[in-house]
């Protein structure tokens, strides 16, 4: 099944280690990263972890985000971030923390011709505004965060759909689908058209399940049970 998707599948974490794995074993096409999954991962030197993996990850896209919140200094953040590799796109919020639209900014690198992996994008309107900001043969990825979408009670397919169809407008756009929540997220991302999806390690370790039996996984699941069972030793009567 994997085998004919057209989205490609990017590793969503901060933990060098599995960062590696998935790059040894050949199952991601690509990296991002996020201020709050490095801070889980318990990054200590920015600077340092981006190196290295960029030296460990030489020939994938690989995604860092600038940390300040005033658009002068996210821009040479931003001028560091590129200096790492030729691989290595730049995340830009989409506003930030005060809800000042960071499409001036993102103008002014797409100009000087930096890859670009805009975020924290939940709505069409921002989809629009992004991609008339990025400028002709530059590569970009225009974030959209269907699974915070998702958890607002609001299916993000329509929304997904028109992103599609928006990207298509500048060559060298690419949709992702962020903020993945489940398994079944990938083949929804693929159904609707989306380039990138965005995975954790956590749902990549249940790559291996696609296509699984489901009476087989019936039975593995009570097994698990009775293990469980056994390792509380309760007893009811």
């Amino acid at each position: 099944m994997l085998e004919n998707l057209n989205v490609k599948i990017y590793s969503d974490g901060a933990e060098i280690d599995k960062m590696k794995e998935a790059y040894k074993e050949g199952m991601v096409s690509g990296f991002t990263t996020n201020p709050s999954l490095m801070k889980k991962a318990g990054i200590t030197d920015y600077v340092a972890f981006a190196e290295e993996a960029v030296k460990e990850i030489p020939d994938k896209s690989i995604s860092f985000e600038v940390f300040a919140d005033d658009f002068e200094t996210m821009e040479k953040e931003a001028e560091k971030i590129a200096s790492f590799g030729e691989n290595v796109f730049i995340k830009i919020p989409i506003m930030n923390t005060k809800g000042e639209s960071s499409i001036p900014l993102i103008e002014r690198l797409s100009a000087k011709g930096f890859s670009l992996n805009i975020t924290a994008i939940l709505t069409i309107e921002q989809v629009k505004e992004t991609v008339d900001a990025l400028a002709p043969g530059t590569k970009n990825i225009v974030s959209v965060f269907a699974g915070r979408v998702a958890d607002t009670g609001i299916d993000p397919t329509e929304l997904m759909k028109q992103s599609v169809a928006e990207c298509a407008k500048k060559d060298g756009t690419e949709l992702l689908w962020a903020s993945t929540r489940e398994l079944i997220n990938i083949f929804q991302a693929d159904e609707i058209g989306a380039d990138i999806i965005t995975v954790p390690p956590a749902i990549l370790s249940k790559l291996s399940m696609v296509g699984m039996d489901l009476e087989q996984l019936s039975k593995e699941t009570v097994i698990m049970f009775n293990n469980d069972i056994k390792d509380l030793g309760f007893t009811i009567l």
